[in-house]
């Protein structure tokens, strides 16, 4: 195993400054960065940037671009020794299932990307490093794990041991629209690296955030874990109360979380939430007319029927109602009614000039059967492989050839 002749901590941090002298001086496919004697480019890291940037990602977005593209020259080499090729069918196939996640067309996502400056090689290129991991991973790792009954009978044993786990959080939601994330990134990850404690928290969301939750210092009541969308859980599990997260990527925002509890509850875990809300458009609540239409709503509505009295002369789409399961809920909309009750209603969310008027109809709770052998088998060895994989990964940096040049 050869040593790294630079620590990637070290080569990002001596790299910052090298990258933006030769962008500026017009050297952008010169190499910012070598691994294992090839090449990282000064273009490659400008667009990966770009990228993250377009899409909220979290972290500083030039140390990620870098620590990203070293990644993937190490997944691409290691998928190049055990000789799995990625077509370009299964690259378009990828890129489709990716812009999917954004409920888009991967036409409209390589718009959007281009219209950010991002050329759809990038995202290609990016596409095709996760699935050449993908491949590694299946075909070397995978067929390594096995799960005996005695695991899968552990397992069973502790999740019937534990209820449904309930959280305490404060947040902190900073606009995320390409016209404020110039601002609110920076300040967002400047933000997560020094807040310490409460009082510090709950002043900065009382002066930056855009939640209905500011006027209480960001701070949210108790509430089940699985009201919370997965990536708000994720965002915050392996904290300490006190502590606060990396700055979470969300529809249209960015959210920081402090966690301040965590408790065992007594019912047992569910499996499927259901939840059936109102978006009922106003002007923009911050000005008169604003808030004169959310006092009427407040005055005037028990419910989510109510909205539609309001509603009946307004033009078309300014309600509609939505029912779907919570994990089919964009991530914004669920974090806002994980903290309503039927019948409640927030105003954080905007949808161009106007503010969404989000209410709450109902939430389905439906109790989990009890998993099968299969289920726990299934959950335990994927865990098992990427764990593992993310091990090789490791190994990979540390005995790669990492410098700049």
């Amino acid at each position: 195993m050869r040593l790294t002749t630079l620590s990637l901590t070290a080569c990002l941090a001596l790299l910052a400054p090298g990258f933006s002298a030769a962008a500026q001086d017009g050297n952008l496919f010169a190499p910012a960065v070598m691994v294992n004697e090839r090449a990282i480019t000064n273009y490659e890291v400008a667009q990966r940037e770009a990228m993250l940037s377009l899409l909220s990602g979290p972290g500083d977005h030039h140390d990620e671009a870098v620590k990203g593209l070293i990644d993937d020259r190490l997944r691409l080499a290691e998928a190049a020794r055990y000789g799995l090729v990625i077509s370009d069918a299964d690259v378009k196939n990828g890129m489709d299932e990716f812009a999917g996640r954004s409920q888009m067309k991967t036409d409209e996502f390589l718009q959007k990307l281009q219209e950010g400056g991002v050329d759809p090689q990038t995202f290609r290129d990016f596409v095709k490093a996760g699935l050449a991991w993908r491949a590694v991973v299946s075909a070397t790792i995978a067929p390594t794990v096995r799960i005996s009954d005695a695991e899968i009978e552990d397992a069973r044993q502790l999740s019937l041991a534990h209820g449904e786990p309930r959280i305490l959080l404060s947040e902190l939601i900073l606009p995320g629209t390409p016209e404020y994330i110039g601002q609110t990134g920076p300040l967002a990850e400047q933000l997560s690296a020094t807040l310490k404690g409460d009082a510090a928290f709950a002043a900065a969301a009382e002066k930056y955030s855009v939640s209905d939750s500011a006027k209480n210092g960001g701070k949210v009541d108790w509430m089940p874990v699985s009201n919370l969308p997965q990536s708000v859980v994720t965002a915050v599990v392996g904290l300490s109360p006190g502590q606060v997260s990396k700055p979470l990527a969300l529809p249209n925002a960015i959210g920081l979380f402090e966690l301040r509890g965590l408790s065992d509850a007594a019912p047992p875990p569910k499996s499927l939430i259901t939840v059936d809300y109102a978006k009922y458009l106003i002007p923009d609540i911050h000005t008169p007319e604003g808030a004169a239409a959310a006092a009427v709503v407040r005055a005037k509505t028990n419910g989510c029927g109510d909205l539609y009295g309001l509603a009946k002369k307004s033009p078309d789409g300014t309600l509609t109602e939505v029912n779907r399961p919570l994990t089919a809920v964009p991530a914004d909309v669920a974090l806002e009614l994980a903290r309503l009750d039927p019948g409640e209603f927030s105003t954080t969310i905007r949808q161009g000039p106007n503010t969404v008027l989000l209410m709450l109809c109902s939430r389905i709770v439906t109790e989990a059967p009890p998993q099968t052998q299969d289920e726990l088998r299934a959950a335990l060895f994927n865990d098992r492989v990427n764990t593992l994989a993310d091990q090789r990964l490791d190994k990979l940096r540390a005995a790669a050839n990492i410098r700049t040049p």
